[in-house]
């Protein structure tokens, strides 16, 4: 294919990660989002193949058919619930892709010399140390959102000085690769790799469960970085828009991650922030021997059926249960009913960004009807009924008034302000934050344990 030709086609598939980008920024237009998407990536592919740089096509496709079986599988196969988990992992092959790429491109780069070469090894050198930067700390976060390792910051003392020196000793092997002889420049480029890889490491593990949603969109805009890097040491331009849009994006995405806890994206990546998932359980009783107060299926239809406004605050726990479908014929039941039925969703409901906003749209929720925080806190005290379905920081009016919380300063969803509260919890256990709930104390609060989805098939039958 001509030069041209793949120019022109590069800068096709990158108009369409543009669209891709726009798309997404809304519910309606997300499918068509996601095929901008996918078709500037085939069309970026189907160009590189025939560029004439591909050594073996034969050896390549057949890669590409496996990693794209794979893909497959996996997007198949991984339930709602594992999808942050899956999210991080994937973040950290692109960390490893990058880093390959630039212990590669020095092999690769004898036929350049002068200030070209130079520019060149520090490409390699920022490269190398972002992608493994991001590899080790996506492989922690994967490890964390996974339960494999607790969610409590692993913090050593002086670390943050700790942080400094180790960034200090990487700049020292960066001089040393770039100044140096071709017999110390792989040994240098390897040491900065195992510095960056103990630095992810670190870093992670410093923060605390309930920052993991920002830490995921954090590693995706690294992830970018790496990426642009990448393209920068192939001279691929394409590779080079496609990273700076992923880590533009993700970087914007964790400022409003960030916005929506409160809390600056320094205290996040410096951690320490939040204790061991179910570490902390919430007993049933508050210091001045108040008692949570249970609801039973009946009654929960019952207010459904005399309210006028109902909210419904989805979290992790409903996709933890799945419930988001049989969410939606209760939904529909009571707008039946000429009832007035709204969602409230927080920046950092489940533990991916926008993972309530997926899952009320695999269940054909409108999207009308979905509110962002700033939107519906006003709504609170004009609602009859508020169902809590699996959320635990997000509603925890300690945010505001405690200032003993962990999560003090932190927005949350006024949901007390309602006439009634009724939360769905399968116990008393804290959330991922392991801090305990006042909310469930509350006077207008009840409490309908059990499975969400199969509390909710009894609710949904008894108002049909």
């Amino acid at each position: 294919m001509p030069e041209g030709m793949i120019t022109v086609a590069y800068l096709v598939a990158g108009v369409l990660f543009i669209l891709s980008l726009r798309g997404l920024s809304n519910q309606e237009t997300a499918r068509r989002g996601n095929v901008y998407g996918a078709v500037g990536m085939l069309l970026a592919v189907i160009a590189t193949i025939l560029s004439g740089h591909v050594g073996s096509i034969g050896t390549l496709i057949l890669v590409m058919l496996v990693g794209g079986g794979i893909g497959l599988l996996a997007a198949k196969r991984v339930a709602m619930t594992a999808m942050p988990e899956l999210v991080a992992i994937l973040h950290s092959f692109v960390g490893a892709a990058a880093v390959l790429v630039g212990i590669v491109s020095h092999f690769e780069s004898g036929g350049i010399t002068g200030t070209e070469l130079i520019i060149h090894e520090i490409e390699i050198v920022i490269g190398v140390f972002i992608g493994a930067y991001t590899f080790s700390g996506s492989v922690i976060a994967f490890l964390k959102l996974k339960a494999l390792i607790g969610g409590k910051p692993w913090t050593l003392p002086f670390r943050h000085q700790l942080n400094l020196l180790v960034l200090l000793i990487s700049i020292l092997f960066g001089v040393m690769f770039v100044a140096g002889n071709p017999e110390q420049q792989l040994t240098a480029l390897l040491i900065i790799t195992a510095i960056a890889c103990l630095l992810g490491i670190h870093m992670i593990m410093a923060i605390g469960g309930a920052d993991m949603p920002v830490v995921v969109s954090m590693l995706n805009s690294y992830s970018g970085w790496a990426a642009a890097a990448a393209g920068f040491m192939l001279s691929n331009d394409l590779l080079i828009i496609t990273g700076a849009l992923v880590g533009s994006s993700g970087a914007i995405l964790s400022y409003i991650m960030c916005r929506g806890m409160n809390r600056s994206f320094v205290s996040v990546i410096a951690g320490g922030f939040g204790v061991a998932e179910g570490t902390v359980v919430a007993v049933s009783t508050e210091d001045d021997g108040k008692e949570v107060i249970s609801i039973s299926v009946e009654e929960t239809a019952d207010l459904l059926r005399s309210a006028k406004q109902v909210i419904v605050v989805p979290g992790y726990g409903m996709a933890v249960a799945q419930a988001q479908h049989i969410v939606h014929e209760i939904t529909e039941n009571l707008r039946n009913r000429n009832i007035s039925v709204k969602f409230a969703i927080h920046p950092v409901a489940g533990r991916l960004p926008g993972h309530m906003n997926v899952l009320l749209a695999e269940a054909n929720l409108p999207y009308d009807i979905v509110f962002e925080m700033d939107e519906i806190n006003v709504e609170f005290e004009k609602t009859d009924v508020v169902l809590v379905i699996g959320a635990n920081d997000i509603v925890n009016p300690g945010a505001l008034d405690d200032t003993t919380s962990p999560i003090y300063g932190m927005p949350v969803l006024e949901v007390w302000d309602a006439k009634a509260v009724i939360v769905l919890k399968r116990s008393m256990a804290t959330g991922y934050s392991g801090v305990g709930n006042p909310l469930y104390f509350r006077d207008n609060t009840s409490m309908l344990f059990g499975d969400a989805k199969e509390s909710l098939n009894k609710v949904a039958a008894m108002l049909t």
